[in-house]
């Protein structure tokens, strides 16, 4: 499906302020209204709790040694991030593309509002199974997965010129 640019940017703006939304709402919720800060974890259902977290690294909680300059630097560097998903998105053919640029980047913003207002990103979704833990993360962090998985997908779909077979050239 081939759009024009405009309703593609549209489509990735609007991507980017729903996740952005949904993660500031969540956030705003197990902190003001759970108040999770206090109840330390609550269990949901055997495989999921919600388990309250203060990232002050990256992405399973790397650089977290970078100390008092390390939500500022952080922060500006997501930004810079987000500015270059911009002119990806005006550039963007295809609403796969254009969606999980708007993922990713309204992902990377809500946790940029979190640097910015604690120092730290609020991370409380804990998924675990059969003795299996996975990092602690956020509605921000889960869209910015799904768009860079969604990204990948289309990156590796196979292009082939209309009316070509697959392997049609090759053996010549």
């Amino acid at each position: 499906m081939v759009m024009t640019r405009r309703p593609l940017i549209a489509l990735g703006v609007a991507a980017a302020a729903l996740v952005l939304a949904a993660d500031q709402a969540s956030k705003y919720w197990v902190l003001n209204v759970l108040d999770l800060q206090s109840l330390g974890t609550v269990a949901l259902l055997p495989v999921l709790n919600l388990t309250m977290v203060w990232n002050r690294g990256v992405t399973f909680g790397l650089l977290n040694s970078l100390g008092p300059y390390g939500a500022p630097a952080l922060g500006v560097g997501a930004l810079l991030v987000v500015a270059a998903l911009g002119t990806w998105l005006t550039r963007a053919e295809r609403p796969l593309v254009a969606g999980a640029i708007g993922a990713i980047a309204g992902g990377a913003v809500g946790n940029v509002i979190d640097r910015l207002r604690f120092g730290a990103v609020v991370d409380f979704i804990h998924a675990h199974a059969f003795g299996w833990s996975w990092y602690v993360f956020n509605v921000a962090d889960a869209a910015i997965v799904c768009g860079v998985a969604a990204l990948l997908f289309d990156g590796l779909r196979t292009r082939r010129p209309e009316g070509r077979l697959a392997g049609a050239d090759r053996g010549r």
